[in-house]
């Protein structure tokens, strides 16, 4: 797949009226055939990259998102991923540990609030109570804090939210190791919320005892962010 980075605008999310005017040329396109969308990809082009940001990608393609460009980068040999907070033992685990761990698999399509979807991305990596095991949370505990390395981004997700069946800490994508701009060296995965809800080239994960509103949140963003508004029941 190709991918084009085109980060998000600072501020609140595009104002409604605008967001379903462009979406609805994206949703025409898929109706109108290829030539029209050559069309809306050359047109799309010239927007505004706040306007840009909403339109879905023609052909299914990712839009790499960044807040704070470039991305972050790490030496495999030294990263470290540490998990904190409210547990009963702080740990720290390196790449080798991580996939020394019991992996699993799954194929989930991914949404972005924006308007965009791919279908069938394959991935790997450790479910949550897996990798919580040898840190064990308090009675306290109530929602895990994940934080980027991209500073200043982070977001929570509630413990009753990782129970999902698909959650998991993505080390691989599409059958090898998630691609730096895809968040490597590893990535929260919630198939069911948006995609900013996926915290990218994680660094921390801090145990709390309550969610707090994350970097979108703080821009107007659902705290939980469930695809269809609602959480599974």
């Amino acid at each position: 797949m190709e991918e084009q980075e085109d980060p998000l605008p600072e501020g609140r999310p595009l104002g409604r009226k605008a967001f379903v005017g462009t979406l609805g040329v994206g949703l025409s396109a898929l109706l109108w055939g290829d030539s029209a969308l050559r069309l809306v990809a050359g047109v799309t082009e010239k927007l505004p990259a706040s306007v840009q940001a909403v339109v879905p990608p023609v052909g299914g393609q990712w839009r790499i998102y960044a807040i704070n460009p470039p991305y972050p980068g790490y030496d495999e040999a030294t990263w470290k991923l540490t998990i904190d907070g409210l547990v009963d033992k702080p740990v720290e685990y390196s790449m080798a540990d991580l996939r020394a761990m019991e992996l699993a698999e799954q194929t989930s399509d991914f949404y972005c609030v924006t308007g965009w979807t791919v279908r069938g991305v394959e991935w790997r990596g450790v479910r949550f109570d897996t990798l919580l095991a040898e840190a064990g949370l308090k009675p306290e505990a109530t929602a895990l804090e994940f934080i980027s390395e991209e500073e200043p981004y982070v977001d929570t997700l509630t413990l009753k939210q990782l129970e999902q069946q698909e959650s998991m800490l993505a080390l691989d994508m599409d059958g090898e190791p998630i691609r730096r701009e895809h968040g490597w060296p590893a990535r929260v995965v919630v198939p069911r919320m948006y995609g900013y809800k996926g915290v990218k080239w994680l660094a921390r994960i801090t145990a709390t005892d309550k969610p707090e509103p994350g970097y979108w949140q703080q821009r107007g963003y659902s705290l939980d962010g469930w695809i269809d508004g609602t959480a599974p029941s």
